[in-house]
Order: structure tokens, then sequence, then C-alpha cells
């Protein structure tokens, strides 16, 4: 059966391919699908053709990124039989960081890299989610951050450079302060250098 879907999967991909254009990623951008197979092609043709591989939605929660350079949907590396394999015993949560990160344990590593609202504004957030992650969430994070170590985890958080945040995780791990190239906005204003924080808890 996984080699069935695979095979489909890899089908779907090339007809996406063979068809792209402008008119026809914004046909599909828009378009529903039925099946769990079409639903997952649909992502991944959208994810390698949008503009630089961007995931974003409006207060609809519908994918709104316009279409980007990249012309390829079909990879050399694509093996989703392989891929599927090793997921077989992995267990994939979709729901609130809480469910997942209750799971984790001694010898568990966690990477942590929440939207980087802070405490005084939605940083223009708001715009590009269906739901904005408000800065209570932010508060609910560091307590999660803080019962997974104290379970035995190694967890590594990265956020905004903002004193709200940096008081926020003060005294629950080393917290370091990296400098890093913005290049996703489509301005030119909106690209350039930007401080950010990583809290790093028994690491």
């Amino acid at each position: 059966m996984v080699q069935k879907l695979g095979a489909r999967q890899a089908e779907l991909l090339r007809e996406h391919h063979e068809k792209h254009c402008n008119d026809y990623y914004y046909q599909t951008r828009a378009a529903e699908f039925e099946t769990e197979t079409e639903k997952a092609a649909k992502f991944l043709y959208l994810n390698r053709t949008c503009f630089n591989g961007i995931y974003r939605v409006n207060l609809k929660g519908e994918f709104n990124v316009p279409i980007g350079t990249k012309t390829n949907v079909v990879m050399k590396s694509d093996d989703f039989l392989g891929v599927s394999k090793r997921l077989k015993n992995a267990l994939v949560v979709h729901g609130d960081f809480s469910e997942t990160m209750r799971h984790a344990t001694d010898g568990d590593f966690v990477y942590v890299d929440p939207p980087y609202t802070v405490q005084h504004n939605t940083n223009g957030f708001l715009k590009y989610n269906e739901k904005i992650f408000s800065w209570s969430d932010q508060v609910r994070l560091k307590e999660q951050v803080v019962a997974a170590a104290n379970r035995g985890a190694s967890v590594v958080v990265s956020n905004a450079a903002h004193e709200s945040v940096i008081e926020l995780y003060e005294g629950v791990g080393s917290i370091v302060k990296l400098s890093r190239a913005s290049v996703l906005s489509g301005g030119t204003r909106g690209r350039g250098r930007y401080e950010e924080i990583l809290v790093r808890v028994n690491v």
C-alpha cells in the first residue's frame, strides 16, 4: 500500500511539474483536493514553487504565498517510500505545542522556534496567521520548556532579542545573542541583519 501511495505521489508531482505556470499555480493554490495523497502533492508543489518556500496563511487559514521563481517540482532526491519507512515508528503530532512537549523526557532534544512575537506588539505577524501566537502563548511555551528540562530533556529555544523575551527566559538557561541575515522579505527594506537569542537548557 505504501509503495502504491509513493508511486501515486510521484505521478501527481510530475503532473504538477508539467503543468506549472503562473495560472496553474494560482488555480492549484485555490483548489480543494479530497485524498490525503492529492493534498500532500499540492503542499509539495506549492512549497517548491512559491516565493522562497514560505508557508503562510491569511486570517481565514488559507495559504496565500505568491508564486516564486523556482520551477522544479520533481527532485532527484525524492524518495517517498524511503521517507515513509523511516517515519513508520515515529509519532507525528498535529496540535498545540504543549501536546508535543509533554512527550519530551530524559535523553530527548527539543528545538523550539516560535513566531517572534514580543510583549508590546505582534511584530506584524497578525496579517500572516489565522490565529496569532500571543504573549500568553510565549509564557505557556516557556513553562513547557522548563517542564521538559526538569524531566531531563535538552532544549534550545530561538526567539527575538527583545528585552521582554530575555526577561521571560532569565534564569531558565544560558542566553546567547546572535546576529543573522534575513532574506525572506519580498522587499529590500525587510532584509538585513537582525539580532535574535538562543536559550540553551541542559545543553
